[in-house]
């Protein structure tokens, strides 16, 4: 080679080299793809687009069909792995037929101009004149030089035009037909395949029959070039073209923002949600939710036990109704939790010893300092469980509860366990709480109430495959397994407890919850597999009347987990520390170590650790206090010997077994002589072991009838008082609160309700009177 000829290669290198380094081609910085949030699947959830408005999912030849890069390279470029950029024979092709018909037949464009005319549009968008040809052939060789053949395709698939603001073949086939591309059939392919040509005049949505006939053109050549077969062709071309409306997928959309805000460069996100759950359940809830009145929201959130990923996230009614504030998330909305956190404070008080399953409590109007609390239907039980005060959601034995456990501690040990609680500036736990004195999240109630099913370790619910557990324990084992017991023997409503389920519907351990005047309604639950949150109530905070947690939200829970597989595994068994004892009331305690005397009534006990605590003594030192009492008693005559007289007697030993004073009104007439100490004998001094001084109600006699005044819209109105007492007496009518007077001070009241009543006055001491009345109509 002459000297001058390598001296003009190289200059001609060198100046191709400024030239390149002087107008380098533009390449993305970073894949600039729009977001992603896709199911643990890959099924897309929601997309966000970029800055400029344009969709572009994440797209490479290895997450695309096959058929699909056929089909692509076939009709575009057969030579794209041969050519340096530029193809001298199909340029060549499209020039003589330029000069012969004077128009262009066929471009003669490989797929790198292609991407290069992507990537560098000329200014006035004339992209197929000889100066936008040359540009394109320039930039096509400036990316042959810098980039690999797959790294070139990745760029077409990515950001090939689809119509209006889709681009990349990820994103139309979401669009357009409504799944990934790794799963086109052969008519598909073709389909997406010529459709970057003229996206505009070949949407499917828009022009079906101009689509299908450029994809019936391309299998023609696929066919003519064999690399699909006549058969393969001829049924690719019975399918329809389906003119599916453009629409980007908006599934768990308020999850999907939360993920986007928390990792916002990422291109792709994988969320731990279940595609298929993920729409059944939005279905089913703006289906249940539709009737309810204006400005109502709801939150519903389903977790998986063994991982505390969740499988369902429903942040909103509807992501979009303005009405109903659906762009609030109230999965993690603070409110206030009502009676959902009892569970935990039952099974607190068993890990610490002081109950049992069956302890017995009293829930009877009482006063905790300054605070009265009251049941929900202002109504009251006497002597209950602990399972059934748990069951029933009955406030006054809650609060008991908490005062002996120590509402501090509570909250603390809560805290710990990831469950965040939120009190007004100032304010520290006090015995409310546990009536929804405070602010929680469904999430974090949710990773709470599934530790009953994890064996006492709660955790922060996770949404992201790759996101870190985070777990700790709140209560043990044995507490955990015995609680989720109690409240997985409620029957669901409208059935009885012994009622055989022939349809197989799992057992649930349920707890309802309605905030102070019905802000929030509740419904938590778990089976061994599952947890399943769901709240309603409005975002702004105002009151939803008459809606409340068992009316609401409980019937949808039921529908959630009878829509969840079905494990077919064996019962629990009881951890190790758990056995079945039989106990006695009043006292409490084991059946074996009481008389026939004691054991007034024979329950079985879940028991933790062995302890098989007594029941709660009073408050009040001054009352006679549930527990063993003995006394001398005449041998003879069985009355009750003092000190003073005892010398004067055959005497002998005798017992019994007193109830807490504030049940006496709830108890029947036998329990109440059981318990009662025998009359003094004659000639006996007091010994100041009676029982208390009863009231007697004033103003209204037993057995009374009442009838309206003549003409008078109005009931019997009647001035009472209780006779007997200094303090506090609260007032029931048919065992739910009334009033509160003190001494004798008088209750002025109406009856209008027409039937039979009962009228009980309750003292602080314990003394009680009752009187039965009836109202005319």
């Amino acid at each position: 080679m002459q000297p001058w000829v390598r001296w003009g290669t190289a200059c001609a290198l060198l100046a191709l080299l400024a030239l390149d380094l002087a107008f380098p081609p533009p390449l993305p910085r970073a894949r600039d793809t729009s977001t992603l949030v896709v199911a643990r699947d890959g099924t897309p959830l929601r997309a966000f687009a970029d800055a400029e408005g344009v969709w572009r999912h994440p797209a490479d030849p290895d997450s695309v069909s096959p058929l699909y890069l056929e089909a692509l390279l076939t009709y575009e470029d057969r030579w794209f792995r041969l050519h340096p950029g530029v193809n001298p024979v199909a340029l060549g092709r499209a020039a003589m037929q330029w000069a012969r018909g004077g128009r262009i037949v066929s471009g003669g464009s490989t797929l790198t101009m292609q991407v290069a005319r992507i990537l560098d549009p000329p200014a006035d968008g004339r992209t197929r004149t000889p100066s936008a040809k040359l540009r394109q052939m320039l930039r096509a060789l400036q990316l042959e030089a810098r980039l690999s053949k797959h790294e070139i395709l990745t760029l077409y698939l990515e950001r090939a035009p689809f119509g209006g603001t889709i681009e990349g073949v990820e994103t139309a086939s979401w669009a357009y037909l409504g799944k990934p591309a790794s799963r086109l059939s052969r008519a598909e392919a073709a389909l997406l395949a010529v459709l970057p040509q003229a996206p505009s005049r070949l949407r499917p949505d828009r022009h079906p029959e101009a689509a299908r006939a450029a994809r019936d053109k391309l299998l023609a050549r696929m066919a003519a070039h064999g690399a699909w077969s006549d058969d393969a062709v001829a049924d690719a071309r019975v399918e329809p073209v389906v003119s599916r409306s453009l629409q980007q997928p908006m599934h768990a959309a308020l999850l999907a923002q939360r993920l986007r805000d928390e990792r916002p460069r990422s291109e792709r996100i994988v969320s731990t949600v279940d595609a298929g759950l993920q729409r059944a359940l939005e279905e089913r809830v703006a289906a249940y939710f539709s009737g309810l009145p204006p400005r109502t929201s709801a939150a519903l959130l389903v977790v998986d036990n063994a991982t505390l990923q969740a499988r369902a996230y429903v942040g909103s009614v509807a992501f979009g109704d303005r009405a109903r504030l659906g762009h609030v998330d109230m999965v993690r909305a603070w409110r206030s939790p009502g009676s959902t956190l009892k569970p935990f404070l039952y099974a607190m008080a068993l890990d610490d010893g002081l109950i049992h399953s069956e302890s017995l409590l009293v829930d009877a109007p009482q006063a905790f300092g300054d605070y009265r609390p009251g049941n929900f239907d202002a109504a009251f039980n006497g002597p209950v469980s602990a399972a059934t005060a748990l069951r029933l959601s009955l406030n006054v034995p809650a609060v008991d509860l908490l005062d002996r456990v120590g509402p501090a501690r509570f909250a603390a040990r809560l805290e710990n366990a990831g469950i965040g609680l939120r009190f007004p500036r100032g304010a520290r736990p006090n015995l409310s709480l546990i009536l929804g004195g405070t602010g929680a999240t469904l999430e974090d109630l949710v990773g709470a109430h599934a530790a009953l099913q994890r064996g006492g370790i709660a955790g922060r619910v996770r949404y992201r495959e790759d996101a870190a557990p985070l777990e700790r324990r709140l209560v043990s084992p044995g507490a955990a397994w015995i609680v989720a017991g109690v409240l997985a023997a409620n029957p669901r409503p409208g059935e009885r407890g012994d009622t055989f389920d022939a349809r197989g519907r799992p057992r649930v351990a349920w707890k309802t919850g309605t905030s102070y005047g019905f802000r929030d309604a509740w419904a938590l639950g778990a089976t061994a597999e599952h947890t399943v949150g769901v709240w309603v109530g409005r975002p702004d905070g105002t009151p939803l009347p008459g809606q409340y947690g068992a009316i609401t939200a409980l019937p949808l829970l039921f529908e959630v987990f009878d829509t969840l597989p079905r494990a077919r595994g064996a019962p629990v068994p009881p951890p190790a520390g758990v056995a079945r004892r039989d106990v006695c009331w009043p006292l409490g305690t084991a059946a074996e170590a009481q008389s026939a005397v004691l054991c007034q009534r024979r329950l079985q006990a879940w028991t933790l650790n062995g302890a098989v605590p007594p029941t709660f003594a009073e408050r009040d030192a001054r009352l006679w206090s549930a527990g063993r009492e003995r006394f001398m008693v005449d041998a003879g005559t069985g009355l009750r010997l003092s000190a003073s007289c005892s010398g004067r007697h055959e005497a002998r030993e005798a017992e019994i077994a007193r109830w807490p004073a504030l049940v006496s009104p709830w108890l029947p007439a036998a329990a109440r002589r059981a318990s009662t100490l025998p009359a003094l004998a004659p000639g006996c001094a007091p010994d100041g072991r009676d029982a208390l001084a009863s009231l007697r109600i004033d103003g209204l006699e037993d057995g009374a009838t009442l009838a309206r005044a003549p003409g008078s819209p109005h009931g019997a109105r009647l001035s009472l008082r209780a006779l007997g007492s200094d303090g506090r007496v609260q007032w029931l009518l048919d065992g739910r609160w009334i009033a509160e007077t003190r001494g004798a001070r008088p209750l002025l009241r109406e009856f209008g309700d027409p039937g039979p009543h009962t009228l009980t006055a309750l003292a602080d001491s314990g003394a009680w009177a009752r009187l039965r009345f009836r109202v005319l109509r």
